[in-house]
């Protein structure tokens, strides 16, 4: 296996302070996206969803659970006994003993997928999972939000009982949210996946392999 190339402490100190240059004006660029992004527009979501959940029916309001935001990841249903392995992977990242800092600034999260809530709790059970989950199947939500039949992070801000979507995504705006990819792309090998741009002799395996 190929590795670094090996340097002085004093060429790898100049190395390091140019890319730390680089870093800088990437949090940079990143905060001012961040602060676009809360500058969007909502759009108004009508509250006439019904999900299943262990407790009984609950309303997009519900779900809120008083809280003025609700964040929602929307896991991919691929029929029965089957399970998305990237959205078991996003879900795996989860922090749930970061749930409450989230709750302490007024922000809910919530898993919902179109699988029927039996499966979800199967399925719950076997990864060990505790963090809220539950089922969307047989309405239009996950179409209504544009991530049918696929995953999808969705941001919504409530006024009173009145229910709005401030922002959404999907793909890499949803890779970037792992813990794991966030480590891993401080590594030298990285995500040792097949479409990072890494040096001749690396180790890489297909994305979704």
């Amino acid at each position: 296996m190929e590795k670094p190339q090996i340097v002085s402490p004093e060429e790898w100190r100049q190395a390091r302070d140019e890319l730390l240059t680089a870093e800088k004006e990437l949090t940079r660029a990143q905060d001012a996206l961040a602060a676009r992004r809360r500058r969007l527009p909502m759009v108004r979501f009508v509250n006439k969803y019904t999900f299943d959940t262990p407790t009984g029916p609950k309303t997009l309001l519900d779900l809120f659970e008083g809280r003025g935001e609700l964040v929602v990841y929307q896991f991919m249903d691929v029929g029965p006994d089957h399970y998305c392995s990237g959205c078991t992977a996003f879900t795996n990242n989860v922090p749930v003993t970061a749930l409450p800092t989230l709750e302490d600034r007024g922000v809910s999260w919530a898993n919902v997928s179109n699988m029927p809530l039996a499966q979800i709790e199967a399925y719950k059970a076997k990864m060990g999972w505790t963090l809220p989950f539950v089922s969307s199947h047989g309405t239009t939500f996950a179409a209504d939000c544009g991530s049918d039949p696929g995953f999808m992070v969705t941001v919504f801000l409530r006024d009173g009982d009145d229910i709005y979507r401030t922002y959404n995504t999907t793909a890499r705006g949803v890779d970037r949210l792992l813990f794991s990819n966030s480590v891993l792309d401080l590594t030298p090998y990285g995500r040792m996946q097949d479409w990072e741009d890494s040096p001749a002799g690396w180790p890489q395996r297909p994305t979704y392999g």
